[in-house]
């Protein structure tokens, strides 16, 4: 396949409708670049962070570092001391800013990492070896087993693990993998906020985790690993946990969430944890001018993907639901104020983002009818329906149908379950009264 064919730098209208450049990679080869970089990351570790490489996950990772005492200098981006220099020697605005180059966010690791947000120049990129003695392997929900796996591979004997933002559907999915890893590791600990089934909850305590799950409507990930740990966190890592809350639970009280979010998902996850270290919930200057530089594009998708939405009516609520690559918490937000209980973002991808309201609180509920999970209020899934290229090139050109109308029937399905479900407690609250 020819490079430009699937190149980052595409026209927005083309972009919105077609996956990312690593979509695009086989399996296999993404599977050896990601064994490539947990080798290279966990290299005399002496702990591991297997977590989800958004804004949730990340915080917990600096959090765990910060408890090691996993120290490390953030570099500055390019110019930047240029840029000091001249506002020191009290020469204009436009002099510094010749000299430094504004929105470029500091050297890191450029490689793409699984689940990540951001897109590189150079996805296949050879990993360097990282000093840090708490090491990073970023996971998604559907590759956590992949992690632990490579976890108890590359890690050193009495390695201590920790698993933050992640939550398996089922035991079977991580079982395996999970015992290799508690075999390496001298002690795992599980960190989480989504909502678990009780049975899969007590297998991973019978295996010998210590899993504490918190409370999804009221904290993040970060929340339940700043209260597990056994360490004096100072106000900037208080402040950090709840500004994460903020935007993870949709609660948008605190405009400096969305910048976390959205710099989780434009920069490396590396880069991320240590920018946050140093700053906290306060993003520098530089990082808040790449940021807005990046939106410009953000703002660009999001219309694209609001021109495209339909409102559904299923059993009593509105359901509004899209197509298109883009930030879909914005994109629900949009629906929302158009009359939608819930909304449900189509990605390129295959995959789709459920987002609910105070009216809604059934999002993991249709995420589990089709391959996914989550919160009341947000939740993820990737419905099986691709079998072939084929599958993915209809998906493009009909902007989703077949996925759409697969989650819809999850929502009918969910909406019919808790309707019956409400009416049989009534009678049952009847017949205790009659009684």
């Amino acid at each position: 396949m020819f490079d430009d064919l699937i190149a980052a730098d595409l026209p927005i209208a083309r972009k919105s409708i077609l996956p990312g450049t690593g979509f695009f990679l086989p399996d296999d080869l993404e599977e050896d670049l990601d064994d490539e970089r947990a080798q290279a990351a966990l290299e005399g570790a002496e702990a591991a962070v297997v977590a989800d490489p958004d804004a949730d996950g990340l915080a917990c990772v600096a959090l765990i570092r910060e408890a090691y005492g996993d120290v490390q200098n953030v570099p500055e981006p390019e110019g930047a001391e240029e840029r000091e220099d001249a506002d020191d020697e009290g020469e204009n605005e436009a002099e510094a800013g010749a000299d430094a180059e504004v929105g470029v966010a500091p050297d890191a690791d450029p490689t793409v990492v699984a689940g990540a947000g951001a897109e590189t120049d150079d996805p296949l990129e050879e990993p360097e070896p990282t000093p840090h003695s708490v090491a990073l392997v970023p996971a998604s929900p559907h590759n956590v087993e992949d992690a632990l796996a490579r976890v108890a591979e590359y890690g050193s004997e009495g390695i201590d693990l920790f698993v933050c933002d992640l939550a398996p559907d089922r035991y079977e999915y991580v079982e395996d993998e999970l015992a290799l890893a508690l075999e390496t590791a001298s002690s795992v600990a599980w960190y989480d906020h989504h909502q678990w089934n009780e049975s899969v909850a007590e297998a991973v305590r019978e295996a010998g985790v210590d899993l504490v799950v918190g409370d999804s409507e009221e904290e993040c990930s970060a929340d339940v690993v700043f209260r597990s740990l056994e360490y004096e966190f100072d106000d900037q890592y208080r402040e950090l946990a709840a500004v994460t809350r903020d935007h993870d639970l949709w609660l948008r009280e605190d405009p400096r969430s969305d910048d976390l979010a959205d710099y989780a998902y434009w920069t490396d996850p590396a880069e991320y944890v240590e920018v946050v270290r140093e700053y906290g919930a306060d993003l520098p200057e530089w990082a808040e001018d790449f940021l807005a530089e990046q939106r410009v594009e953000k703002e660009a998708l999001i219309e694209r993907a609001v021109s495209r939405a339909e409102l559904r009516e299923v059993g009593d609520y509105t359901v509004g639901i899209t197509y298109g690559r883009c930030s879909q918490n914005e994109v629900a937000e949009a629906m929302r104020e158009q009359g939608a209980d819930a909304s449900v973002i189509v990605k390129p991808a295959g995959s789709a983002s459920i987002r609910g309201t105070d009216e809604f609180q059934l999002c993991h509920e249709v995420a589990g009818r089709v391959n996914g999970g989550g919160h009341p209020k947000a939740a993820g899934c990737k419905p099986d329906i691709y079998d072939d290229m084929l599958d993915y090139a209809h998906h493009w050109t009909s902007r989703g149908a077949v996925t759409k109308q697969v989650i819809l029937d999850a929502f009918e399905a969910a909406v019919e379950e808790a309707e019956a479900e409400a009416e049989e407690a009534d009678d049952s609250d009847t017949d205790e009264t009659d009684t």
